[in-house]
């Protein structure tokens, strides 16, 4: 079964713009006009079982992994680390 981000929820408390947080020159918003994967779920879903638990959101995955690759950042559990304190990117990665 091939997860999917969910669409972002509305902040309970307070208003914070992920979207103000990062700056117009950061070398992610320039990749990030010309990634394109709408159609990726489309293409890869006949490789997904519909059963068993939901796997990682792919466009996520490749979103992930290109921020490592621009940023030096080679080992996967340190990428996770890094996702989750830096806002550009959270922001670049969809989340």
């Amino acid at each position: 079964m091939m997860g999917r981000q969910k669409a972002a929820q509305a902040p309970l408390f307070y208003a914070f713009n992920l979207e103000d947080h990062v700056p117009a020159n950061h070398l992610l918003r320039g990749i990030d006009r010309f990634l394109d994967l709408d159609g990726l779920h489309q293409h890869l879903s006949p490789h997904y079982s519909h059963t068993g638990r939901p796997s990682i959101d792919p466009a996520l995955l490749i979103r992930m992994l290109i921020v490592g690759y621009c940023f030096g950042i080679r080992s996967e559990r340190r990428l996770c680390e890094e996702v989750h304190l830096n806002l550009a990117y959270r922001w670049f990665c969809r989340l």
